[in-house]
């Protein structure tokens, strides 16, 4: 009987070491990460399915627009997915950077590299699991109450819409999927780590090795034409079916993901160019040369930020363009209740879709943080050899904007090109009134003060992300971060 009882006190601290890693630098991002893409899902699906029901009991006729906003919840969710997915991998193969010498020890005394690289994806589930549920808990009250605040401060009509219903726990078991796949990803430079770098540190790929070999090239750019073809082919079907959109949305999703593979091939020129506007100060060329000399860890901060202002970009200029092409499929007017509903349509969907944005923010905040932990040895020489702090913190903060302002221009350009393609494909042959023309081809529409809150929140971006990151750069004596390793 001793035996039995005493068996779950001695499981206890076992539990507690298996659960130790959920304390290491980045892990709570990750799951902040996860439950921010599980709340998303869970607000997005309850969000769409108040609106089919309103308009449904608002516009009977409306059923073309009931269709498009469950289109559209698929193609959110999916999106917020992929954010997540992204974050969590470029977070995981940096932490994987940090352990080179705790993996290579355990491969020393006899473990595989398939063993730790499966315990590695092990924690990208547990930590899916954990901030699945909490997402997903969070975001259905959160639906709750919104729908008492429309309903009671906003004058919306009442309708017997259920909005906690069993369905809204799928995001919680897509997310928590996710997260093991993107930490299987991450961590799958645990298979080329040896040995004999239990003698080394932190090991980032140099920007020789980091450009990757012609497979991944080559699968990059069949991706971006492939994408890029099928998003033409969407904008042109756009003109007789709405169902276009689901060929733009493949099409974009492609092009983007050829883009994240191809990322130390495309980030490392842009980061070159603004690096030249910062100067020739030490910090700023300190700052240029850390960008480029690991090519790899750069680009994996930076297409976050990529990811944060594509989406941003894309649904306002989808939401200005789909007015310019109902306008133009009305004969030159819309009716003012159809206008109405599409602007509360779109405002609705700005604020969840700048959920993606916070998270691929988190993302930026977590790896710059978890880079300069992994640096101190080289900021602790760097403040031997006669850098001030300040010259320090200069350093980390350019650091940041060489990022984001890099990420600033590739995601502009992308969330023009991606929202007139989607607004196009999807809206192009609907006619917003009886016997109204449709199928017109309009020029994208960009709303410009959207756009400058994009630049500005970019700015404040840099300054939060370098906030944490230059006190631990400084925080440490230069003797003790020299002798850390």
């Amino acid at each position: 009987m001793s035996a039995v009882a005493a068996e779950p006190a001695a499981l206890a601290p076992a539990r507690r070491r298996s659960l130790a890693f959920l304390a290491e630098r980045g892990m709570g991002a990750s799951v902040l990460v996860s439950a921010l893409s599980a709340a998303f899902g869970a607000i997005l699906l309850a969000t769409t399915g108040y609106l089919a029901a309103l308009m449904t009991d608002t516009f009977p006729d409306s059923g073309t627009l009931v269709v498009m906003v469950g289109i559209l919840s698929v193609i959110f969710m999916i999106i917020a997915m992929y954010v997540g997915a992204i974050v969590t991998s470029n977070t995981f193969a940096t932490i994987v950077a940090g352990r080179t010498r705790r993996i290579a020890l355990m491969r020393l005394i006899g473990a595989s590299a398939r063993s730790q690289r499966a315990e590695v994806a092990g924690q990208g589930l547990v930590v899916g699991i954990i901030g699945a549920l909490l997402g997903v808990a969070a975001g259905g009250l959160l639906s709750v109450a919104g729908v008492l605040v429309a309903e009671t401060l906003l004058d919306v009509p009442e309708t017997d819409y259920v909005v906690l219903q069993p369905w809204l726990a799928l995001p919680a078991l897509a997310v928590a999927l996710t997260t093991w796949a993107a930490a299987w990803a991450g961590s799958r430079r645990v298979l080329a780590v040896t040995p004999l770098q239990a003698l080394g540190g932190s090991v980032e790929r140099t920007a020789e090795r980091a450009r990757g070999g012609l497979g991944r090239n080559t699968a990059a750019l069949v991706l971006l034409i492939a994408g890029g073809a099928l998003l033409a082919v969407g904008v042109v079907l756009g003109l007789a079916t709405p169902l276009a959109i689901l060929v733009s949305f493949v099409g974009g999703l492609l092009s983007f993901t050829g883009l994240v593979l191809g990322a130390t091939l495309v980030m490392p020129p842009v980061l070159r160019l603004v690096g030249r506007a910062f100067g020739g100060s030490a910090a700023a060329r300190l700052a240029a040369e850390n960008a480029l000399r690991y090519p790899e860890r750069s680009s994996r901060m930076a297409i976050g930020v990529v990811v944060g202002v594509t989406l941003v970009t894309m649904f306002a200029v989808a939401s200005e363009t789909a007015k310019a092409v109902m306008i133009a499929n009305s004969g030159g007017a819309m009716a003012d209740d159809f206008a109405a509903a599409m602007d509360m349509f779109a405002g609705v969907m700005m604020g969840l879709v700048a959920v993606s944005a916070v998270i691929a923010a988190v993302g930026l905040v977590n790896l710059l943080t978890i880079g300069v932990v992994q640096r101190r040895t080289e900021l602790g020489l760097l403040r031997a050899l006669g850098l001030s702090n300040p010259q320090v913190r200069r350093m980390v903060l350019l650091e940041a904007a060489h990022i984001t302002i890099a990420s600033l221009v590739l995601g502009l350009a992308l969330g023009v090109a991606y929202g007139w393609a989607g607004a196009q494909s999807l809206l192009g042959s609907v006619a917003s009134a009886p016997g109204a023309p449709a199928g017109f081809l309009v020029a994208p529409a960009v709303p410009w003060l959207p756009m400058a809150i994009v630049v500005a929140a970019t700015a404040v971006l840099t300054l939060v992300a370098s906030v944490g990151p230059t006190r631990l750069a400084t925080r440490v004596a230069p003797v003790e971060a020299l002798a850390a390793e």
